[in-house]
């Protein structure tokens, strides 16, 4: 029997859902979880009202840009995007431009995309592709894929601009796990440091030995802040995602704060919603019925052996047909890495998923100056195969507002339905925000912990930056 550790409430934020606990459950797998899945950290981070205008006020925005993104560690594409010397990406974040581009010793540098002559960008907003050279569109300037000026038509009239003073500025890159990062501040702090526990707790779940198959770009009608907010807890399934109560904890969802910029949250697949009732609790038997017909409709659902659970034997398939599908062996994954959701969030807009079955990674930006607009990136990251080529990184699906995100070719038509739902409930709150005669939102201390923590880091970073001369170089 699974012995429940759920505190009793002694002061706030203290309060647990009754009944078994993230951790309690995972405890009773077949395969024990990762030392990593059973750190817990929270605090409690006070109970007041966030005000509506930190989401909706085009003054708090703009500070947001000045001082919080100017100067945090944000993913900018993949590696396998610029697998070739010469291969470049843009990345635009408001007003900055960040030009990464693979050299010709197979390096990684990010400039400022901005030409030293008259400012013009060098390479368009959100642009791909390959380039020689660094060239501008407008009088041709010309620089290496190292940064050096190259080439200036009627050099004659420039005696005053010597290649050493007009090198490209240099955007500070890092990598993790084939992602590459860019910091717009040179003052700024490793990425290593940044981001604190996330390097160890995912040694051994390396996202570089894998691929992108799915990648959506969204346009929602919802301010950055508030989308991200909506994925930092698992409150909302029982409204929102009704459809999925019987299969996946939400109430007793684990939530950690790692720092200052990590957090992370775990719920569990396999196991229904405290928020049932007990006459309406599935079996572990039906449990095991809706989770396969769900994944193989029509195909025979195996019986559980004694002493096991839904999840287990469900884990167990998963790791077989992913494998197959994949050429790989996930048999050493614990039964928690293959089907809970595991969601670690690094401030201020990166999300990833370490799971074998949820293997997600997306981020969200502003979308122009209007706080009420933001643009959300998926990519669904797959094992890369241990056989044969692997197979390259899929082109950006581009959706707006009022397209569904089960249109998009290889997503699971589950999870786009999932999505469209969420989106629904954006728009709602964005004109709540407005409409509303009390002024801020009301958090819970546990369940929002996530929420409120990004907010807080969000503030703090606009008050360090009011407060430090100089700010990080444009």
């Amino acid at each position: 029997m699974i012995e429940t550790t759920t505190p009793v409430s002694v002061g706030p934020g203290d309060a647990r859902c009754p009944g078994p606990s993230t951790r309690d459950l995972i405890l009773g797998d077949s395969t024990p979880p990762p030392a990593a899945l059973l750190e817990e950290s929270y605090t409690f981070a006070g109970d007041d009202d966030v005000p509506y205008a930190e989401f909706t006020s085009p003054e708090f925005a703009a500070a947001e840009h000045e001082h919080m993104w100017s100067r945090t560690w944000q993913w900018a594409c993949r590696e396998e995007h610029i697998p070739e010397p010469g291969d470049y990406y843009v990345y635009d974040i408001g007003d900055r431009s960040a030009l990464v581009v693979r050299g010709p010793d197979g390096s990684i540098k990010a400039f400022h995309n901005v030409c030293l002559h008259r400012g013009t960008q060098l390479k368009p907003p959100a642009s791909v592709g390959f380039s020689q050279k660094l060239r501008c569109p407008f009088h041709g300037w010309t620089w290496s894929l190292d940064g050096e000026l190259t080439d200036v038509p009627c050099e004659w009239d420039f005696p005053h601009v010597t290649a050493d003073e007009f090198r490209l500025p240099e955007v500070r890159t890092a990598r993790w796990s084939g992602f590459v990062f860019v910091n717009f501040d040179d003052r700024a702090p490793s990425l290593q440091e940044y981001m604190g526990v996330l390097p160890e707790h995912f040694a051994n779940w390396d996202l570089a030995d894998r691929y992108v198959e799915v990648h959506i770009r969204k346009k929602l009608p919802a301010n950055w802040k508030a989308s991200a907010e909506a994925f930092l807890e698992a409150y909302h399934i029982l409204e929102t995602h009704s459809q999925s109560i019987y299969t996946a904890g939400d109430a007793n969802a684990q939530y950690d704060v790692f720092g200052d910029h990590v957090s992370r949250f775990i719920h569990t697949i396999g196991t229904p919603s405290p928020h049932l009732p007990e006459a309406k609790r599935p079996d572990e038997q039906r449990i095991l019925d809706m989770l396969m017909a769900r994944k193989n409709p029509g195909q025979d659902v195996p019986e559980i052996p004694e002493g096991e659970r839904a999840r287990d034997v469900y884990a167990r398939h998963m790791q077989q047909v992913l494998g197959e599908q994949y050429d790989n062996d996930f048999s050493h994954l614990s039964v928690t890495e293959t089907i809970d959701s595991i969601e670690y969030f690094v401030f201020p807009n990166a999300f990833f998923f370490p799971g074998l079955q949820i293997p997600l990674c997306y981020r969200f930006r502003p979308d122009g100056p209007d706080p009420d607009r933001c643009i959300y990136e998926v990519l669904y990251l797959r094992p890369k195969p241990r056989s044969g080529p692997t197979p390259l990184p899929a082109e950006p699906f581009d959706l707006d507002v009022d397209d569904s995100y089960t249109t998009v070719p290889g997503l699971p038509t589950s999870l786009g339905q999932v999505l469209d739902q969420d989106t629904v409930n954006l728009a709602a709150q964005t004109r709540g925000f407005k409409a509303s005669k009390k002024r801020g939102q009301t958090l819970g201390n546990y369940q929002e912990i996530r929420a409120r923590h990004s907010q807080s880091t969000v503030r703090r970073y606009i008050a360090e930056g009011r407060d430090t001369p100089g700010a990080p170089d444009r």
